[in-house]
């Protein structure tokens, strides 16, 4: 059965997109037939995967809309798995689908479509509480979420929370949180140990173990259009999201 699997955090800069990239890539070299969607306006996973967002014929943009095909719309990658790709104008649906029926399901429409021709889909969310985050959670079964060991990361994670919550009860029973993953992570700063610590207290059954290092490598990889593991298969973060894939396949959603 095909994994659906929304990646998001309410709060920017956590590594969100790196973690969507890097993770369907590792899947993709094991094995698995992988989609990314990218449900971001500003494109970064389009981007990072080697697409020129201004250049695809149509995006999800368009599908949302009913506009074009899903299936026309998807693209492959260098990676080894597939994208449906964003574009800027999807910062206008959220005013767009505002006037359409069930515009909280659109997204899941469009993916019963084609799911069953993967084995993972990952969607890529934007940082933001809207009408596409919100689609991502009700297409979904699942939720991961890349949490930055800093100031304040708990207090974003209780508004997440309860936003998923809140899709539990309204749109989507069936949704759970497979787990909380931590990015961009440097032991030797004491205030990312002390959130650590503290995560391992409040999530002590979601916390996947794999914790992403801070990596040179992993800044540099979007910029060729590439994954980390395309990139340099050795380095740090290449190991990272290969012992997170390994943990992924390993738990499943209650």
């Amino acid at each position: 059965m095909t994994r659906i699997i929304a990646i998001t955090n309410q709060k920017g800069g956590v590594g969100k997109t790196t973690t969507a990239i890097n993770l369907v890539s590792a899947l993709a070299h094991a094995g698995y037939r992988g989609l990314l969607v990218d449900m971001d306006p500003q494109g970064n996973a389009t981007v990072g995967c080697g697409i020129a967002v201004r250049e695809t014929e149509a995006s999800i943009y368009e599908v949302l809309l009913g506009e074009a095909d899903v299936a026309d719309t998807i693209v492959s990658t260098q990676g080894g798995f597939r994208l449906l790709p964003s574009h800027p104008d999807l910062a206008g649906a959220q005013v767009e689908l505002n006037s359409l029926d069930r515009k909280e399901g659109r997204l899941g429409a469009v993916l019963a479509k084609i799911a069953h021709e993967y084995d993972n889909v990952l969607i890529d969310c934007p940082p933001v509480l809207n009408i596409l985050t919100v689609n991502a959670l009700v297409a979904a079964r699942e939720v991961l979420i890349p949490v930055q060991c800093e100031y304040l990361a708990l207090e974003g994670l209780a508004s997440l929370m309860k936003t998923i919550s809140l899709v539990q009860e309204g749109l989507n029973p069936e949704l759970e949180i497979t787990g909380l993953v931590r990015t961009m992570f440097d032991g030797r700063n004491t205030l990312a140990n002390e959130v650590s610590e503290q995560l391992r207290e409040h999530f002590p059954d979601k916390l996947f173990r794999t914790v992403v290092p801070r990596n040179i490598r992993l800044a540099e990889a979007p910029g060729h259009g590439k994954s980390v593991l395309e990139y340099d298969r050795r380095c740090a973060g290449s190991q990272a999201y290969l012992a997170l894939m390994s943990e992924l396949l390993r738990r499943k959603a209650k």
